[in-house]
């Protein structure tokens, strides 16, 4: 077991916050002499199907905690995930159904743990306990806080003097996220910055139940390809974990220099010296900052691929932006079609974009080629004949064969 003072390093790298560190020091001294393992807890309401690297932040720091001995808590936030967490958010979010956040909550048990070790990992869902919840219950819950203190959040602030709506039920969503810590008792709870607000909660519910408060630590959210938004799908500056092993290591390629170590500190399972040597390197031009970018993409398509696939990602990255050439894993689709197909639709259906409206930004942006030929109109439709080599982007491929 490494000492105290070095199970402090690694759990305070990157973060922003930490509530409080004295705090999670005698924690950390009470397990060592205990052998009791701390309950280390994220929540992530399973709002859409995929992760993306913004979501392996906390993963990636659940991580050192695991590495550290400590029990993880992958908590699915399948109760409060049919709420919908306010925070950040300029209306109200649209609630979901029992049938979406069970099928997303499964994309995510089978995506975690391409970072954590499924033996480690405690993989609970917050309707366990707060499905129990009597109306009685859930009063006596919403009396611990007052509509004052809640209105100190800066997002229900600004939506309040804006006239804009605030369901009640959002108000009881950081209740219920702080309930999550008392019925799990944890120790720790992690979250992105932005939920400062809900991870105190845990603090105050579980003080008012005779447990000793959790240590809150706050990671930053990760910015996207774009350096300035935080990694979102709906902007389209993401990476998803689930991506092909070409799409990952080719956008990893594209942050830019200043980024990538930010990514090295968030994402990489590199030590914090051996970063530090990277960036002294590149400083004094012993290394191109290309060479440490691809040995990042290299190490982040390796765990969520294998690294026969991150070797060969980057030997088709380098044969069609250095040699000219096609990459060898092109998928090849088969398409059965009588009529016309709208080619947005086309690339949703060969699995090149997600949407038809995310078909239509691409084509706009002149980021999609039929033969090596420019598409600029989002009516086009293509003739189901022969084949065609669609590209979208600079790294997405594949070709159709009609029949």
């Amino acid at each position: 077991m490494p000492s105290i003072d070095e199970q402090i390093k690694l759990i305070e790298r990157g973060v922003v916050d930490c509530i409080s560190r004295e705090e999670l020091v005698k924690k950390l001294e009470r397990s060592a002499a205990t052998g009791v393992p701390l309950r280390v807890k994220a929540g992530f309401d399973p709002t859409a199907p995929d992760l993306h690297l913004g979501h392996t932040v906390l993963l990636q720091k659940l991580k050192h905690f695991q590495d550290l001995g400590h029990d993880v808590y992958f908590l699915i936030g399948d109760f409060t995930g049919m709420i919908g967490d306010p925070t950040g958010k300029s209306e109200t979010r649209k609630a979901l159904t029992r049938e979406d956040v069970a099928r997303n909550a499964e994309s995510y048990k089978e995506q975690v743990f391409k970072i954590l070790d499924p033996q480690k990992t405690k993989v609970v869902f917050n309707s366990q306990w707060l499905g129990k919840l009597d109306s009685f219950a859930m009063i006596r819950l919403a009396s611990e806080l007052t509509v004052a203190r809640m209105l100190e959040r800066e997002d229900f602030k600004v939506r309040f003097r804006e006239g804009s709506p605030i369901s009640i039920h959002e108000f009881l969503y950081p209740l219920i996220q702080g309930y999550d810590s008392v019925a799990i008792e944890a120790d720790v709870e992690l979250g992105g910055t932005d939920q400062l607000f809900n991870l105190l909660m845990g603090r105050d519910l579980q003080r008012s139940r005779h447990q000793a408060p959790q240590v809150v630590i706050t990671l930053p959210l990760l910015e996207g390809l774009d350096g300035v938004n935080k990694m979102s799908k709906s902007l389209g500056n993401y990476i998803g974990i689930t991506e092909s092993a070409t799409d990952i290591y080719g956008k990893v390629l594209s942050v830019s220099d200043q980024l990538m170590f930010r990514y090295y500190e968030l994402l990489s399972d590199l030590g914090g010296e051996e970063i530090a040597v990277l960036k002294q390197e590149m400083e004094a031009g012993i290394r191109h900052p290309k060479e440490i970018k691809k040995q990042l993409a290299r190490e982040l398509t390796a765990r969520f691929h294998s690294p026969e696939a991150a070797l060969l990602a980057e030997q088709n990255f380098e044969k069609v932006f250095q040699k000219g050439g096609l990459p060898d894993d092109i998928a090849l689709k088969q398409i059965i079609a009588t009529e016309e197909i709208w080619l947005p639709q086309l690339l949703v259906d060969v699995e090149l974009v997600a949407s038809t409206s995310d078909g239509r930004r691409m084509i706009k942006q002149n980021a999609v080629s039929l033969d090596g030929i420019k598409v600029t109109d989002v009516k086009a439709v293509i003739k189901p004949q022969g084949e065609v080599l669609i590209k979208v982007g600079k790294l997405r491929y594949c070709k159709v064969c009609f029949r």
